[in-house]
């Protein structure tokens, strides 16, 4: 059904958008990333991946990670315990905006995969100390990459540390009222080095084929995840995962989707694959614009949306 050289073709018709798009210059070492790089693969349940493009780039996760530490939390703490902290709804907000923190009492994220929202659910991973709530996120990571380790990018993890002005406002005012625990300066350490985790566009698209699977790793047979997270992890893609274009994405998409200011997008069809994007090109929403126009071409092609 997934042709290769159909993949190929539209590939390249969605990479002359490239130049349109800029890359995310305010974390500077994402600045340096080549905003003409486009690859893609797609990784169909029970089947070979199928890539094309500059699949083997590789960039660093941004907040795709933050669908894979609510996973965790989750699997932590249970759903009643997150979702007292952080809630379940779009904000319509930028994804890194104070504005509803502040007018919506009692200063709760609306969801887990704006910044505000993230960095709560980041507190949450169990741990005695941050070492060990690091080295518990990479190894749940690595299950879904089906890696013995997660590769890390010290220089995207302290480009972000050092300008993350915005981020750190955010940790502190929700501090402040009572919605993250502990220390702020840990926490936010720890998120910069989530997202700061890489992979290449193969990588991605088999996180996004267990997710597709609700959770079940194809190659060992194992429930990585509970079927309930998973389904929870994925509606949040849909209504929040591509920042204030995730409503937009869904209509011409239908498919669950977090993108990333690397330019990475992952996108899940579920029960059939995942997908795998890099694109750092991004549009005005923050997503790769040749990434996104290559998926709901795909989408529409191949008839995937779940609508």
């Amino acid at each position: 059904m997934y042709s290769k050289d159909q993949l190929e073709q539209w590939l390249e018709q969605s990479k002359t958008l490239c130049s349109s798009g800029k890359t995310a210059d305010y974390i500077p070492a994402l600045a340096k990333a080549n905003p003409h790089t486009l690859g893609i693969t797609l990784f169909p349940i029970g089947s070979p991946p199928i890539s094309c493009g500059d699949e083997s780039a590789i960039f660093t996760l941004q907040s795709i990670s933050k669908v894979f530490t609510l996973l965790l939390a989750l699997m932590d703490h249970g759903e009643e315990y997150v979702f007292e902290r952080v809630g379940m709804e779009p904000t319509g907000d930028d994804f890194n905006s104070m504005l509803k923190l502040e007018l919506v009492p009692p200063g709760k994220p609306f969801n887990p995969l704006i910044n505000a929202g993230a960095i709560t659910v980041t507190s949450m991973i169990k741990g005695e100390s941050l070492i060990q709530k690091w080295e518990r996120i990479a190894a749940f990571i690595s299950t879904f990459l089906g890696e013995d380790e997660v590769r890390f990018n010290q220089e995207v993890y302290s480009s972000e540390k050092n300008t993350a002005n915005r981020n750190r406002s955010l940790a502190y005012f929700l501090k402040d009222v009572g919605v993250l625990e502990g220390d702020v300066e840990e926490n936010l350490d720890l998120y910069f080095k989530h997202c700061a985790i890489e992979v290449d566009c193969r990588q991605l698209a088999r996180m996004g084929m267990i997710l597709a699977g609700n959770g079940i790793d194809p190659v060992t047979s194992a429930q990585i995840v509970p079927k309930r997270y998973v389904q929870i992890a994925k509606t949040f893609m849909l209504t929040c995962g591509m920042y204030n274009a995730s409503g937009e994405f869904a209509i011409k998409a239908g498919i669950p989707a977090k993108s990333g200011v690397s330019g990475g997008i992952l996108a899940v069809v579920p029960g059939k694959l995942g997908i795998g994007v890099i694109g750092p090109a991004l549009n005005e929403k923050g997503n790769s614009i040749a990434g996104v126009h290559l998926l709901q071409k795909i989408a529409s092609a191949w008839e995937l949306s779940m609508f």
